[in-house]
C-alpha cells in the first residue's frame, strides 16, 4: 500500500527539527508538502516536498491525506479545525490547544467528519520513560506510592522566539509541562486534584519559566517539576513503591540528535549511555542496574499511519491530550489562587 501523502504546516523549531525528519523516516508516510514562508530552507532540506507559502494552499491540495500542525501554540486550534474541515486527518503538535473547550470542539468535529485526530506527545517514546513505564506496568515496583519526574535545564539567558514572550500558550508549563503531565497520565490516569506553583524566576522573564506540580491520586503522589536554572540536575525520574525504588539520571538523546541534523534509524538511535542506566533497589535492599530501553519517536508516526490505513488505535488519542490541557488549566488556576484544584 502506498505511503500516506503528508503535509506539514510550520517549519520553525518543531517542524524543521522534529516533525519533518520523523515523518520522512516513518514507514507508511511520505512528506509530500510543507507550508511555510521558509521556502529556501524547505527546498534545501526536503527538495522532493512541495513548498507552499500559504497553509490554505496546502490544505487545498487534494493529494494530501494527513496534515501535521507544527505552528505556535495559539494557532493550533484554528489550523486543526481548517484541516479537518478540508477532509484531512490531523496531527497537532503538543500542547493540543490552549484550553479544554477548544480541544473538545476539535474532538467533536473529527468525529463528525470521520477523520483521525491525534497529538504529538513524542516523549511517551523517550528511552527513559519507556523504561519507567515497563517497570510500573510489570509490577516490579509494586504499588507505586511516589512518582517524581523532572525536566530541568540551565538557560539563564532569555532566548529569542515566541515561547519566551507573553504570547498565549507560551511558557514552560505549556511547553515541557505538556510532556510531564502526559507521561503521568499514561501511567496513572487523571488525578483527583492538582496543587501547583507556576512562576517566573529569571529577572527578565516575560512568561513562566518554572513549575512544580503535585498530582493527588489518593495515597499516591506524582510530582512534576521543571526549571531553567538548574546547572547540576538531579534524577530525571524517582519512583518508589512497596516493591522497591527506581532512580534514573540523564535524558533521552533523540531531541539532541535531531537538532544536530541526524536522522532516525542511524546506528544506536535512541539508545542510552550505560553510565545513565537507572538503578532498581528491591524491597530487600538489593540493587540492580536496569538497561534503558531504546527510544523511538518514529513509533508515533508509524502508529498514526497504521490507524489511518488499517484502523489500528491511534498512538495518542485526542481525548488523552485534552486531559493534559485540563491538568494545565487546573495547575494555572491552582498557582494563581494558591489552593488545590479538584478535577
Amino acid at each position: 500500500m502506498h505511503p500516506i501523502p503528508t503535509g506539514l504546516i510550520g517549519y520553525g523549531t518543531a517542524g524543521a527539527f522534529f516533525h519533518a525528519p520523523l515523518i520522512a523516516a516513518a514507514s507508511g508516510l511520505r512528506l509530500a508538502a510543507i507550508g511555510s514562508r521558509r521556502k529556501d530552507e524547505i527546498l534545501r532540506d526536503f527538495p522532493e516536498a512541495i513548498a507552499y507559502e500559504n497553509p490554505q494552499d496546502l490544505l487545498a491540495d487534494p493529494a494530501i491525506e494527513l496534515v501535521v500542525i507544527a505552528t505556535p501554540n495559539e494557532s493550533h486550534a484554528s489550523l486543526a479545525r481548517a484541516a479537518l474541515e478540508a477532509g484531512k486527518h490531523v496531527v497537532v503538535d503538543k500542547p493540543f490547544t490552549l484550553d479544554a473547550g477548544e480541544a473538545e470542539a476539535l474532538i467533536a468535529l473529527a468525529e463528525r467528519v470521520d477523520r483521525r485526530l491525534s497529538v504529538f506527545q513524542n516523549r511517551r517514546w523517550d528511552n527513559d520513560f519507556l523504561t519507567v513505564r515497563r517497570l510500573v506496568e510489570d509490577g516490579r515496583l509494586g504499588e507505586v506510592a511516589y512518582y517524581e519526574a523532572h525536566f530541568d535545564r540551565f538557560r539563564p539567558e532569555i532566548k529569542q522566539g515566541w515561547r519566551e514572550t507573553e504570547a498565549p500558550g507560551s511558557g514552560l508549563l505549556y511547553d515541557l509541562g505538556a510532556h510531564l503531565i502526559d507521561q503521568a497520565l499514561v501511567l496513572f490516569g487523571l488525578p483527583q486534584a492538582v496543587t501547583a506553583d507556576v512562576t517566573r524566576q529569571r529577572a527578565a522573564a516575560r512568561t513562566d519559566d518554572y513549575f512544580h506540580l503535585v498530582l493527588d491520586y489518593g495515597r499516591r503522589r506524582a510530582v512534576l517539576h521543571a526549571s531553567v536554572l538548574v546547572r547540576d540536575p538531579g534524577p530525571r525520574y524517582l519512583v518508589h513503591g512497596d516493591g522497591g525504588s527506581f532512580v534514573k539520571y540523564g535524558i533521552d538523546g533523540q531531541e539532541a540528535a535531531l537538532r544536530d541534523g541526524k536522522r532516525p534509524g542511524g546506528e544506536r538511535w535512541g539508545e542510552d549511555e550505560p553510565a545513565f542506566f537507572g538503578r532498581f533497589t528491591d524491597a530487600d535492599g538489593t540493587g540492580t542496574v536496569i538497561d534503558t530501553l531504546p527510544g523511538r519517536y518514529t513509533a508515533f508516526y508509524e502508529g498514526v499511519a497504521a490507524s489511518i490505513r488499517d484502523g489500528a488505535p491511534l498512538p495518542v488519542k485526542a481525548r488523552e491530550a485534552c486531559d493534559v490541557i485540563r491538568v494545565i488549566e487546573a495547575a494555572q488556576r491552582s498557582s494563581t489562587e494558591r489552593r488545590t484544584i479538584s478535577l
